[in-house]
């Protein structure tokens, strides 16, 4: 999964532009473009491991064992580790930074797919989408 593609769809949806309707974004929309936004974070942090663990080029990596580490990635552990400040604190800050943001989003992701009652703004969404964009590319520029 491309963590931009995840991002652009995120913006999309958070325009109102969807379907080939033009205007104000629906709760719907903006709910879907925050978790869009969120599993961006998540897809970015599962291609980093599976690259650092089994390659980063399909020449120089076993396609199976490099999917099975992609894969291995599970929600509540990554948020987990996120938030442990010993493993945490060992990083830079542009991993410190995105795994507070991962935190952060994924309670966002949360309301927005389970809490009837959420409400979200276009303003806030796409502040939401700005900053995990940001934060992306430098959890990225971090390890390379």
């Amino acid at each position: 999964m491309d963590p931009d593609a995840l991002i652009r769809i995120a913006w999309r949806l958070a325009s109102g532009a969807v379907g080939g309707r033009q205007g104000r974004p629906r709760q719907t929309e903006l709910c879907r473009a925050v978790s869009a936004a969120y599993y961006a974070m998540f897809h970015a942090l599962a291609l980093s491991c599976a690259n650092l663990l089994a390659g980063s080029t399909q020449a120089n990596r076993s396609q199976p064992a490099w999917r099975q580490v992609y894969r291995a990635l599970e929600h509540s552990h990554a948020k987990n580790q996120c938030n442990n400040s010993s493993v945490m604190s060992r990083f830079p800050a542009e991993i410190r930074n995105f795994g507070q943001l991962f935190i952060f989003m994924q309670a966002q992701r949360h309301s927005a797919e389970y809490d009837p009652d959420a409400r979200f703004s276009r303003i806030e969404v796409t502040q939401l989408i700005e900053e995990t964009d940001r934060t992306i590319a430098g959890f990225k520029r971090s390890h390379r």
